[in-house]
């Protein structure tokens, strides 16, 4: 389609139009008066050709800011504006494709002339504002809001940043950046491009919540790890052994809550490594928190975190275990030691997917995969009204129960070999077997530390055996205590700080590590509780 050029009508300062033919009177709208030339409806283009710095000032402040004004050489009119037919339409497509662009944007732009009178505003200045277009359009920004970034920086002319004012004629309280308009080194007027403080906060609050996360992230990053133990370190070939590990195979395969029950050093936290390791959440955190080793004073703290401000000393957010396990696994260990409060936390959240941190308002998504242990029957503590018993059908949706190794001895000698192994590694030995007499003497133990005492028991063998084999008298002075036999057995002489080291160890093994167990463990040593934990800390990278 061609292009066309319609003249709206004529103004002539002077009030003479004998240059116009007849006819030309009749087709155009003449008039003496620029205001109602420029009063007319659907103008594009006004042409000046007077030559009057006066009259270009006039119709810059009485034409609509979608309006050209372009300047002519005075003389015919019609010829002039034939002429500049192609500059016309040129200019009129870019002024409405840059209209369009300005629109889209969503910070807030507002402009003015060299005088401070309005000529644009976008739409998002009317969203964040709540003026409309054809309020503010036309005003002179020195009455309408001269204190602001615009104002500011067309009386300095130079730019203003990060200024931040309530917009003139609303509540709006932002934060701008203005700048001066420049064409040919000439200020030609101002522009203002600005945000309400609403959006700044909620930018800088996003940013503090991702600084949060990193630091926590950051502080706790040794929690937050794969799992160590997978189902082909879960050895044994006892019935009862194989149909645990085949249930917990079962339960990888959902994200239903597992309860782990079995005497201390059944292997109980292998199952957990082992179940996450075959699970879909694999490549999310797994988390361990033991809650017979967390004081009940900082309990909730470590599991549900808290918000910055909730207590003396919160100087900032710090996330617990349950929002930094949120898609992966978390391990419960020793369950039984908790208290009735955080019972009821532990439920909401198995129930809802939701928890609060301590101080603070907001519930928090978690989608967690909760897997508990206990040595201890949870049934008769909910007989007892020590531990909630929605709760307890909760957390046993699957119940897993690990046989002790006093009732799977035929499984004795292949835990032994693969122990061996492993310390062959690790202190570069070559040990090969255990003699007739030592294997008689590991099957008919009790063994009432389970697992946990046959590997620390083939360890110290192993550090002080020097052949292929470990004899009786290579074990019997680290079972001498349990399995009645007097210290005549002794052979090797073991320094008393070690030997101290083993019968903590072996005491821990045998009574637990739960509150009850190491009163029990300290009773059977003669040592204070105090001193009991004294010694775990002194011998802590040993145990």
């Amino acid at each position: 389609m061609e292009n066309k050029v319609a003249i709206a009508g004529i103004a002539d300062l002077s009030g003479d139009f004998s240059w116009l033919k007849q006819a030309e009177k009749r087709r155009y709208f003449a008039t003496q008066d620029l205001v109602k030339l420029l009063s007319l409806p659907d103008i594009d283009v006004v042409l000046d050709t007077t030559d009057s710095q006066e009259t270009n000032r006039l119709i810059h402040e009485l034409i609509k800011p979608v309006v050209n004004v372009m300047e002519a050489r005075p003389g015919n009119l019609l010829m002039a504006l034939l002429q500049s037919k192609e500059e016309l339409l040129e200019a009129k497509r870019l002024k409405s494709e840059l209209g369009a662009i300005l629109d889209s944007v969503q910070d807030a732009i507002e402009a003015v002339d060299t005088n401070g009178v309005i000529k644009y505003v976008n739409h998002a200045f009317t969203r964040v504002t709540g003026i409309p277009e054809q309020d503010r359009v036309g005003k002179n920004i020195f009455e309408v809001s001269p204190q602001g970034a615009l104002a500011q920086s067309l009386i300095r002319q130079k730019p203003v940043t990060g200024y931040r004012t309530v917009v003139g004629g609303s509540d709006a309280e932002v934060v701008s950046n203005a700048a001066p308009i420049k064409v040919e080194g000439e200020i030609e007027g101002a522009v203002v491009v600005f945000q309400p403080i609403t959006d700044i906060l909620k930018l800088v609050d996003e940013l503090q919540k991702s600084n949060i996360i990193i630091e926590n992230l950051y502080e706790r990053i040794d929690q937050i790890t794969g799992s160590k133990y997978t189902f082909t370190e879960l050895i044994g070939e006892n019935k009862i052994f194989k149909a645990a590990v085949d249930m917990a195979k079962q339960s990888a395969k959902s994200d239903s809550p597992v309860l782990i029950t079995g005497e201390s050093g059944t292997g109980k936290k292998m199952f957990a490594h082992a179940i996450h390791h075959a699970s879909s959440r694999y490549s999310r955190p797994f988390l361990k928190l033991d809650c017979a080793a967390t004081p009940e004073t900082i309990l909730d703290m470590e599991f549900f975190g808290y918000d910055k401000g909730a207590f003396s000393g919160a100087v900032r957010t710090k996330l617990g275990r349950a929002e930094l396990a949120d898609g992966g696994t978390l391990f419960l260990d020793n369950l039984g030691e908790v208290n009735l409060n955080f019972q009821e936390k532990l439920f909401k959240l198995l129930r809802d997917k939701t928890f609060r941190r301590i101080g603070g308002t907001e519930p928090i998504q978690s989608n967690v995969r909760m897997i508990a242990s206990t040595s201890q029957d949870l049934k008769d503590l909910v007989r007892r009204g020590r531990f909630r018993e929605d709760l307890y059908y909760h957390i046993q949706a699957i119940d897993l129960r690990i046989p002790p190794l006093r009732r799977r001895t035929e499984d004795i000698p292949l835990l032994v070999n693969h122990f061996i192994s492993i310390f062959n590694r690790k202190y570069g030995k070559k040990v090969s077997e255990l003699s007739t007499e030592a294997l008689q003497l590991v099957t008919n133990y009790e063994w009432p530390g389970n697992i946990k005492e046959l590997e620390f028991i083939i360890e110290r063998a192993m550090v002080v055996a020097e052949g292929s084999k470990l004899e009786k008298e290579h074990l019997a002075p680290y079972i001498a205590r349990f399995s009645g036999m007097g210290m005549q057995q002794f052979s090797e002489i073991v320094p008393l700080d070690k030997m101290e080291q083993m019968m903590l160890k072996t005491a821990l093994s045998r009574y637990g590590e739960t509150l009850e167990g190491k009163k029990k463990a300290a009773q059977a040593l003669n040592i204070s509780l105090a001193t009991l934990y004294n010694k775990i800390k002194k011998y802590k990278a040993n145990l």
